[in-house]
């Protein structure tokens, strides 16, 4: 029965609740909040020890790819907030729960001739082709990377401009930048 319960606790409570809801909050707010905010500090011990830590025991299971290990934290981060989203909105069963779109099928579909009415409904506008969440935490990580970088002393803005291009970046992902795109 411990092993049981320890399973359930390790793998689904904490890999897939908690890591993600700590990672976003931290790294994502915290961290920038902690620059607008001058009277609070986070120790170094909590910003660049622990989590790099963590960073390369994660890792370690996949060398191959150990050259792209900035380029992976960054894109984890991101990948942090639509997980978080997941979590919270199964937790608390929010629509747009089953909403998730991992592969679009190409079947005979795709091959058929397409009308004028069905292409007015698949074209989507460019605000309906943005993730506007990506785009507003992009939006705030530049202001608050900004403000460290003219009047802050803990030079977070190092991390916090990578991090709000990682977002920037997939928040237009829809629009060919991050992806495949399958040709009409």
């Amino acid at each position: 029965m411990w092993r049981k319960l320890h399973l359930v606790y390790s793998f689904f409570v904490a890999r897939r609740v908690f890591s993600h809801i700590v990672t976003f909050t931290f790294y994502c707010i915290v961290i920038p909040t902690s620059i607008l905010v001058p009277e609070v500090t986070v120790p170094k011990l909590g910003v660049v020890y622990i989590p790099t830590t963590i960073t390369i025991l994660n890792s370690v299971g996949t060398p191959s790819s150990f050259h792209l290990i900035i380029f992976w934290i960054f894109f984890e981060n991101v990948m942090s907030l639509h997980r978080m989203r997941a979590t919270l909105s199964g937790i608390f069963e929010v629509g747009k729960v089953n909403e998730w779109i991992v592969t679009k099928k190409l079947g005979s579909s795709s091959k058929a001739a397409k009308t004028e009415e069905s292409i007015k409904r698949t074209c989507p506008s460019i605000i309906n082709r943005v993730l506007l969440a990506e785009l507003g935490m992009s939006m705030y990580l530049f202001i608050c990377a900004t403000i460290d970088f003219k009047y802050g002393k803990n030079n977070y803005f190092f991390y916090i401009y990578p991090q709000a291009v990682a977002f920037f970046i997939m928040g237009l992902g829809p629009l060919g930048l991050v992806g495949t795109v399958v040709p009409n």
